[in-house]
């Protein structure tokens, strides 16, 4: 569930979004009436998706308060006008999209899905020896869980990490990773075919459980 804020001058524009985001089961949203506001709530509430009006209180307003203050989280325009000069400040800050007033709810939905894959991390970053590495998903056949140590299977070598599988794990894409064993993760989509109790990944064969049930 992402949170979201809402940052738009015109109060009834803005809980018309709410009440549409709460229609669709997105409740975890606050909303911001001033630039002053954002400005606290993104200091203690930290959003993953910001809607905001390109016009707060006056033309690109909600540009600049971007610009100089939002650092983390999706940014989803709100905008009356299409201007080009509007919008071509607006692309500055890497904004998802831009919804026109008035909001169409189907408009609105599919942009906070877009955001929230935006906002994915496709990566894990780890200790090999001294240095950190960077890790794609899409690089990542599978993990073995060795006590307190897992072994991080790539597609060309082997990393091993002091830690546990259960917290590896949290770090992970839930959608594409998922356990088979109790000392083995893989990566959804590198299985390459499926037996009663084990599992082909690139030329790995796997055991695999009937206490965690999958498909792929």
């Amino acid at each position: 569930m992402p949170k979201i804020l809402i940052v738009e001058d015109q109060v009834l524009i803005a809980n018309y979004i709410k009440n549409i985001l709460a229609d669709n089961e997105i409740t975890d949203v606050e909303l911001a009436f001033t630039v002053e506001i954002a400005t606290d709530k993104l200091k203690v509430y930290t959003p993953d998706i910001i809607l905001l009006d390109i016009n707060l209180h006056g033309k690109n307003t909600g540009v600049l308060w971007a610009k100089e203050f939002v650092k983390k989280g999706q940014i989803i325009f709100i905008t009356g006008q299409t201007e080009k000069e509007t919008m071509l400040k607006a692309f500055e800050v890497n904004p998802v999209t831009y919804l026109t007033k008035p909001v169409k709810e189907s408009d609105l939905i599919a942009a906070i899905e877009l955001a929230k894959i935006k906002n994915k991390v496709n990566y894990v970053i780890v200790k090999n020896g001294f240095d950190e590495v960077k890790l794609h998903f899409e690089d990542i056949l599978f993990l073995k869980s060795d006590k307190n140590y897992v072994d991080i299977q790539l597609t060309n070598k082997t990393i091993t990490v002091r830690n546990t599988l259960d917290n590896f794990c949290k770090e992970l894409d839930n959608d594409l990773f998922f356990r088979v064993h109790r000392s083995y993760v893989v990566n959804k989509s590198k299985i390459t075919q499926k037996k009663s109790s084990s599992i082909k990944v690139d030329d790995f064969e796997l055991p695999i459980s009937r206490n965690f049930t999958f498909d792929f």
